[in-house]
């Protein structure tokens, strides 16, 4: 644009970058001596890993302001778990220590004299399972949660010694036994209301809270016997799938020592990739070490930045094991960047001179494309997840690093590469070698034993062919008409797919995903969600202030905001628990007058006996209350979302302060913020990519197309993600942050370098635009999904997650770059954007990528 300056920040970084690259180039030994003790030095932090491992479920994978979790601080202070006698499992405001089975049918009735054989077996071995504490030992009778001094049973146990099971009544029996956590996939005769056949029984093995490392070792001694002899019982009429309260925890925190082996497989993958990238046939010219010292480079930036975290005290949770992949992918493109531009200097200039233009080049770039991926991480710090805040903190910094290690100890060694090829030595032996093949030697000494050839019209190495191609046989192609026509009808296709798979998209997280494949932990869930998935939680419905309850007003108001709640589609009324419906139904029995608040109080104790945990009382008054609904048929993540956010609705329109509480509601908390925070976080983002492109590539038009591509992108993302079955949730909401910054980086360099050609057909500029950058886009899109891609065959959903997530932010991104936006630039053609003979040629560094080729391709009106 006439009389604008382009170049403001870019003129002076590229002069700063072009002294640092001839001092590197000067003393590469000391950058590289340098480079490996800080590395190690920083390393050295990882001593405290284990120390530092964040890897509690609820902490990392619910929102830690979630509103739960200020609830439950209320009902522990209010109506704290006691250990005595009174133990009530619908009572705990936290899951409890507990170990579970499910016994599922082998015949499809559990309900026979053989299946009822087979589970008192299996009581009888649970409850002779015993641990080692010091002098004594430990079974469940010494460690089980009491009621009236005895261990809390099961009620289908007591039914089953009763020899009473013929006619048992669901889902509640002999009127306060609730049988419907108990048994599944039941069948009742309409008539009678008998149970005629049910498929599974469920029995739960509560442990007193105040014995928590006997009951950890218990528990995992009760896993580990299930684990080893379960198929030893010869059940013949039941299988059985087991779970206790720590099991979730235990299977996720084995997920990290499944996926060590597939980082060394990455590394090496990569390594390959980038050597091949490099190879060339001139013995001379060849890169295959520089690209090994890229990788390495990598490698000391995730040991540097993890360290320098650690030393610090930064919680790594296991989120964080993904960064390396993810970080391999990054430096190997800044890597290829540099040996772009290092290929495009004069071959016989000293290496201090062809460094310090490299610098100049490529070290713009690769300090734009860290900007711009190190904020997009950053951003994702304000997300209320821990383990997504700990991912993008220690991957944002292993960015930085990156870049550091990219211009300091990556630099050097191309530097010391560079006078090797000065001296045209051979790249594997280091002995020189001749520059032309002397007369009557073969094809294979020339390869082998003669090198250092350069192209003699521009003094540079020669460039490689399969830049060549993308102008001589790809852009034309791509800009045929009939090419043009299917192209708009993909991407109508892709576009209308990603919406509808928007729609079908799931939230939250599927906490049995947190167990690697294959766990017992999956199996216990399946059975779960196949036959005890009709009733869900049981819900306190907790009023929070001292009200006068012995006012006739305030009953009501309690009553009819539970009649509120119970009129819920999610919640069956007839299984409610309300002690001032009973105090009221007693008080009308014995002609009792509650109106008055001597009487009241008085006579409060004739429940409580029953109601006791219920009724938090402090100097004779009643400081707060709880009641008890059923929630029912909440079967999948939606249902749970509409039931917790339909029950707090309610409670606010109460005239009574109410909060309604489940120890689940911690985990369901996520499903009210995963949404808003990731298009709070892909906004902001977006907004700070703007303003980056705009600064640095002032032109309106290219920011549109940068603003078109990153939208385009994120709702192909989004909408596969549902088709691949992935539900948005803390893990993938990472990953949707990462398609900021990857969309601007394949999206700003093809429009900026269609806008900024000064040729008038508009088919000439796509295809310029994709001569200088179709390969490096398609060189840095393998290179990253190469770095993640052994991801695919790991045992855990957040592995599989990031690769499935990152092959279609890398997939999409350099489809539209290479394919979509050079097609819909043609259809838009740009003037020229300088006056009738003013136009000058100059060269633009671009977004995150060299400017490989300098034909005409970045044409710009010169400043006034």
């Amino acid at each position: 644009m006439p009389g604008s300056h382009t170049d403001c920040l870019e003129k002076p970084l590229s002069a700063a970058f072009k002294k640092l690259g001839r001092f590197v180039g000067r003393y590469p030994l000391v950058f590289v001596v340098i480079s490996l003790l800080a590395s190690c030095g920083l390393g050295s932090g990882f001593y405290y890993l284990k120390q530092l491992e964040a890897n509690d479920i609820e902490d990392q994978f619910t929102p830690w302001n979630g509103p739960a979790k200020e609830e439950r601080v209320f009902i522990k202070n209010h109506f704290p778990i006691s250990d005595s006698n009174e133990f009530s499992s619908q009572r705990l405001y936290t899951e409890g220590a507990y170990s579970s089975l499910a016994v599922v049918s082998k015949t499809g009735n559990i309900l026979t004299h053989e299946a009822f054989k087979e589970i008192l077996e299996l009581d009888r071995i649970v409850k002779g399972i015993s641990v080692s504490d010091g002098d004594h030992n430990h079974t469940y009778s010494s460690l089980c949660a009491k009621e009236n001094n005895n261990c809390v049973s099961n009620a289908i146990l007591d039914i089953i010694n009763s020899g009473k099971t013929s006619n048992l009544t669901y889902p509640v029996y002999k009127k306060n036994v609730f049988l419907g956590s108990t048994f599944g996939g039941v069948k009742v005769d309409d008539t009678t209301g008998i149970v005629k056949s049910a498929k599974a029984i469920r029995l739960h093995y509560y442990l007193r809270e105040n014995e928590t490392e006997s009951n950890t070792k218990w528990l995992n001694a009760f896993v580990e016997y299930f684990s080893g002899h379960l198929a030893e019982l010869h059940l013949h009429s039941v299988k059985v799938s087991y779970f206790t309260s720590v099991s979730r925890q235990n299977e996720f925190e084995g997920n990290s020592k499944k996926v060590i082996p597939l980082f060394s497989i990455t590394y090496f993958v990569v390594i390959f990739f980038s050597i091949v990238s490099c190879l060339r046939l001139d013995c001379v010219r060849n890169k295959a070490w520089v690209a090994t010292s890229g990788v390495l480079s990598a490698g000391l930036a995730v040991l540097s930045a993890f360290g320098m975290l650690l030393y610090c005290g930064m919680p790594f949770a296991m989120t964080v094991a993904n960064a390396p992949f993810l970080i391999l992918g990054i430096g190997v493109d800044d890597m290829f960047i540099m040996i772009s531009c290092w290929q495009k200097t004069k071959v016989h200039d000293s290496v201090e001179d062809r460094l310090a233009e490299t610098y100049k080049e490529a070290a713009v770039s690769i300090t734009i494309t860290t900007l711009t991926d190190v904020l997009a991480f950053y951003i994702g710090i304000m997300t209320p997840f821990r383990s997504v805040q700990s991912f993008c903190l220690y991957t944002g910094t292993a960015v930085l690093f990156c870049y550091l290690y990219n211009i300091t100890f990556f630099g050097a060694f191309l530097a010391l590469n560079g006078k090797r090829e000065k001296g045209n030595r051979h790249w594997l032996t280091c002995m020189k070698v001749e520059q032309d093949c002397p007369a009557g030697r073969s094809t294979g000494y020339s390869m082998c034993c003669v090198g250092g050839a350069y192209d003699a019209n521009t003094g540079c190495e020669k460039e490689q062919p399969v830049n060549l191609f993308f102008k001589k046989y790809y852009g034309p192609f791509l800009t045929n008409t009939w090419t043009k026509v299917f192209v708009v009808l993909l991407y109508g296709g892709y576009l209308a797919s990603s919406i509808y798979g928007c729609l079908q998209m799931q939230e939250g997280i599927d906490l049995r995903n947190l167990a690697y494949d294959g766990s017992y932990v999956v199996n216990y869930y399946d059975d779960e969600d196949a036959y005890f998935s009709e009733y869900g939680p049981r819900v306190m419905v907790v009023a929070t202030e001292q009200v006068d309850y012995w006012n006739k007003e305030v009953r009501k108001d309690i009553e009819s905001c539970l009649k509120v709640l119970e009129n819920h589609l999610y919640v069956d009324a007839s299984l409610s628990v309300s002690w001032l419906r009973v105090y009221e139904n007693v008080s009308t029995i014995l002609n009792i007058n509650l109106d008055n608040e001597k009487v009241f109080k008085d006579n409060l104790k004739l429940i409580l006996p029953t109601f006791k945990q219920d009724i938090s009382i402090s100097n004779d008054n009643i400081i707060a209350s709880r009641f008890f609904i059923q929630t029912t048929n909440i079967t999948t993540p939606i249902k749970e979302k509409n039931m917790l956010d339909e029950l707090r609705k309610d409670v606010k329109n109460c005239v009574v302060p109410v909060l309604v509480y489940h120890p689940a509601f911690i985990y369901f908390d996520q499903y009210v913020v995963i949404v808003s925070n990731t298009i709070q976080n892909i906004a902001v983002a977006t907004a700070v990519m703007l303003v980056i492109a705009l600064l640095l590539i002032p032109n309106p038009l290219c920011s549109l197309w940068v603003t078109f591509a990153i939208g385009s992108v994120i709702v192909g993302v989004a909408g596969f993600m549902a088709f691949w079955h992935v539900n948005l949730d803390s893990i993938s909401m990472i990953n949707l942050v990462i398609c900021i910054g990857f969309s601007v980086d394949f999206s700003a360099h093809i429009s900026y370098a269609f806008v900024s050609n000064s040729k008038r057909d508009v088919n000439e500029k796509a295809i310029d635009a994709l001569h200088t950058l179709g390969y490096p886009i398609v060189q840095g899109a393998v290179s990253t999904i190469l770095g993640v891609i052994v991801l695919a065959a790991a045992e855990s959903y957040i592995f599989r997650t990031f690769f499935k997530i990152m092959f279609l932010v890398i997939s999409f991104g350099a489809l539209h770059g290479i394919v979509f936006i050079p097609v819909f630039l043609t259809f838009f053609g740009v003037s020229k954007c300088c006056d009738k003979g003013k136009e000058n040629q100059i060269e633009m560094t671009l977004l995150g990528l060299p400017t490989a080729t300098k034909q005409g391709v970045f044409m710009a009106c010169p400043s006034s």
